[in-house]
């Protein structure tokens, strides 16, 4: 952590205490440590990199109410959105993942009652662990970038490297006379910049402009309304919304950098909305991230007119079998 204290500061007393003393007599788990979880009335996990470690202190209702107390700095109220949406962004980045009751209206979460549950998931930046990837999606030609989506299963850094991505590419990179560009980030859940107070805790760029809590169809729109960027970004693509915001986008000649879950082109394929992104030919470069070492470079696609033909044939294949297996099974 940067700051053990930008951690330990919600913890009631004794927890804190507790947690201090942990983190003191193993300097390793600090270090790598990634998230702390709380659930009520059973032991205190923190999971590291290797392994869990676990706590043999069970917290109590009571204790996960004052650390969400102070989690909203003494008034649930003002956080009751972000408290909806199952996650609170606090100073460092650092997010916290909250479970409870769902109050439903209207086939909406209105809130959260009886929480059970806290994840303290710590806020790690990997600086320059970009430097593969921008070696695949810079166009020096035209000192611009491809338009690319990155995809990998969750946990296996892609944030984390897109992040870094838009780090370098906003500041610049000098060493291969690329200039920076405007870049625009739709942090739709807090992961990319972690926005706090309105100040982004995380670096991400010199010439970066971000807007936080807002679907990403919306933020990329309001994005090229006002700051006019670039270069476009959001983390997690997936739903017909943001397709429909990533051509428009395309379609006002703004370059993109994209992420989505998978881990390989047979399971992106299984989304309509990214399908159909590769179909329409928006993607000059798709990259998978390794499936088991984190942060690795697995594959690159570059998609030329060849590749484009070839995954546009690929993709009326899988369309085919697929209505083929339902007209048997019906």
């Amino acid at each position: 952590m940067k700051n053990r204290e930008e951690i330990l500061r919600y913890f009631p007393c004794q927890l804190y205490e507790l947690l201090e003393n942990t983190f003191n007599q193993n300097i390793n788990i600090e270090n790598n440590l990634q998230e702390i979880r709380i659930r009520c009335n059973r032991p205190i996990i923190l999971k590291i990199r290797q392994a869990d470690i676990v706590i043999d202190y069970k917290v109590n209702q009571k204790e996960i109410l004052q650390i969400l107390e102070k989690l909203c700095n003494s008034s649930i109220y003002a956080y009751k959105n972000q408290i909806c949406e199952g996650f609170i962004t606090v100073k460092g980045g650092h997010r916290v993942g909250i479970t409870g009751t769902a109050v439903i209206e209207n086939e909406r979460i209105i809130n959260l009652k009886y929480i059970t549950s806290l994840n303290f998931r710590i806020a790690r930046e990997v600086l320059n662990c970009s430097n593969k990837i921008l070696g695949q999606i810079i166009d020096k030609e035209s000192n611009s970038i491809y338009t690319t989506l990155i995809v990998s299963p969750p946990g296996m850094g892609k944030t984390t490297m897109l992040r870094d991505t838009i780090r370098r590419i906003s500041n610049g990179i000098p060493e291969i006379n690329f200039k920076g560009k405007t870049c625009g980030v739709v942090d739709e859940r807090g992961e990319i910049a972690a926005m706090y107070q309105g100040m982004p805790q995380n670096d991400v760029g010199i010439r970066t402009d971000v807007i936080d809590n807002v679907s990403k169809s919306k933020g990329m729109n309001m994005l090229i309304r006002s700051m006019s960027p670039q270069i476009i970004t959001c983390d997690e693509i997936g739903s017909v919304e943001d397709v429909e915001a990533i051509n428009y986008a395309v379609c006002c000649g703004i370059k993109g950098i994209f992420t989505a879950h998978g881990g390989n082109l047979e399971e992106i394929n299984l989304n309509p909305a990214i399908s159909e992104l590769i179909r329409k030919n928006i993607f000059e470069r798709l990259i998978f991230l390794d499936t088991v070492k984190k942060g690795n470079i697995d594959k690159v696609y570059s998609l030329n007119k060849e590749t484009k033909e070839y995954m546009y044939k690929y993709y009326r294949i899988i369309e085919f079998m697929s209505e083929f297996i339902e007209k048997i099974d019906n």
